[in-house]
């Protein structure tokens, strides 16, 4: 099955063998690879392969829950879930998207290290996700960023206390 083989090409953090599987995926292909770069030098670990099923006549959605460094920066015990939504015509992957269930404060914090540590992040991240150049220099400003950002807000919870 294509899903099962872009799954174990994705988490083997080899771009070859996931851009072979990648080869009639067009535009998602520079943003899928951007993305197994950003998972590896995030230490992504697959905790569970979900079960692939069928969308539609040519979509599956594939969803892997992994832990992260960005989930332990923010002092939390969640497990993120990735979806992946995988159009394939005639055995071929066409493209691929991702979604996932990232908490409210992933997003809180990622706004934060965007307006008071965008040195961490501005460059680094310039391009992201369509065609970036740096992922690992990405996540790991982000990931610094994120452990700020909750030095932060413990030290603001201590003060209302």
């Amino acid at each position: 099955m294509r899903a099962n083989a872009f799954i174990d090409a994705f988490y083997s953090f080899n771009p070859d063998s996931l851009e072979s599987i990648l080869h009639h995926a067009g535009e998602s292909t520079s943003s899928i690879l951007y993305y197994q770069k950003w998972a590896e030098c995030g230490h992504y670990q697959v905790v569970h392969r979900g079960n692939c099923f069928q969308k539609n006549d040519s979509t599956l959605v594939y969803p892997v829950t992994v832990k992260d460094d960005l989930m332990v920066a923010l002092g939390i015990d969640f497990n993120v879930t990735d979806t992946f939504h995988l159009v394939i015509k005639n055995g071929i992957i066409r493209s691929v998207e991702t979604s996932s269930n990232d908490p409210g404060i992933y997003y809180e914090a990622k706004e934060w290290v965007k307006l008071n540590r965008p040195e961490f992040v501005s460059r680094a991240c310039e391009g992201a996700f369509a065609g970036g150049k740096t992922p690992c220099d990405c996540i790991s400003g982000m990931i610094k960023g994120f452990i700020e950002f909750r030095e932060e807000e413990k030290n603001n919870q201590q003060t209302r206390q």
